[in-house]
């Protein structure tokens, strides 16, 4: 991590090394700006949950739009699929409209993907009932509907093992992870999957299959211990980014000193409402999660170092 030190010699910014977007945003950040230098480009759905660089690709030419608007685009328009990934339909209805698809899902979705199709067809018509897949990830996420997509969208989805009772368990269960869930959070769900199994008078078969990312789990330990060297930790996310939520909970749980804001904007209000400004020595530290631009942590530690 680089350090460096305003002028007065009394505060110390630190921007976390690890923090910053994941290779499969990063993937999709770059292709949608090798594309807009070719011509109009829509993407479908926001391209990162973060609002501020949605911005600023907006700014370059980038046309967010819906699944409606996706139906009523006109033959050969040109659409990005962002890294999160898209159910068998939106490829269906591309075809049909033929449009020119830009695919950038992240290639550990994508494989994710293919394991759940597969594991689908090859179970779907099992005697006496087919078994189940669950998947253990946040409904209505973007991933999370991609994946769903892959079993007709029957595919059960639990949060947490307080959503147990979706899980029918007369039936076989083949469980997979969204690939930015927690993996503490996983190992505690086949957990209590397990327990439940044991209590039934017939048991059950259970295929836990841990699909998380690493490259975003292992940011875990690096981003609490970044945390605990810091008087304020000043996390940079998108209000709409499930990734930037879990690891935000993480950094607070290794200092509760920790602030989450969207923009430089909320940084400069926050300082001035602690009465930070001009303070005595303080070490502060600025991370994100994987959907966060190292720009905006920057602009963020830019407006700390001009008020304080």
């Amino acid at each position: 991590m680089v350090n460096n030190k305003c002028p007065n010699g009394k505060l110390l910014v630190t921007i976390d090394e690890h923090s910053g977007f994941c290779f499969g945003v990063t993937r999709a950040i770059n292709t949608a700006e090798q594309e807009l230098r070719r011509g109009a480009l829509c993407c479908l759905g926001d391209i990162v949950h973060n609002g501020q660089e949605v911005a600023r690709l907006e700014a370059l030419g980038l046309q967010t739009i819906d699944n409606d608007e996706l139906r009523s685009l006109p033959p050969h328009s040109r659409v990005l699929l962002r890294a999160h990934g898209e159910p068998p339909s939106t490829y269906w209805i591309a075809q049909q409209r033929e449009i020119d698809i830009i695919d950038a899902t992240c290639p550990v979705v994508k494989k994710l993907q293919d394991r759940i199709r597969e594991c689908y067809e090859t179970h779907k018509n099992d005697e006496p009932q087919p078994p189940q897949i669950v998947i253990y990830g946040k409904a209505g996420h973007a991933e999370v509907i991609g994946l769903q997509g892959q079993t007709n969208n029957t595919a059960v989805v639990i949060e947490d093992i307080n959503q147990l009772d979706r899980i029918d368990f007369s039936r076989p269960i083949y469980l997979f992870s969204q690939t930015t869930k927690s993996v503490e959070g996983f190992n505690t769900l086949v957990e209590a999957i397990k327990s439940q199994i044991s209590n039934l008078k017939s048991p059950i078969a259970l295929e836990a299959h841990d699909t998380i990312c690493r490259n975003v789990a292992n940011r875990v330990a690096q981003l609490q211990e970044f945390a605990r060297a810091q008087d304020l930790v000043i996390f940079v996310g998108g209000a709409k980014s499930s990734n930037a939520r879990v690891l935000y909970n993480h950094c607070l749980e290794a200092n509760p000193n920790t602030l989450f804001v969207s923009s430089p904007d909320e940084v400069e209000e926050f300082l001035q409402q602690r009465g930070l400004t001009g303070s005595s020595c303080l070490k502060i530290g600025i991370c994100g999660a994987t959907s966060t631009p190292l720009w905006l942590m920057e602009k963020c530690k830019e407006r700390i170092q001009n008020e304080c």
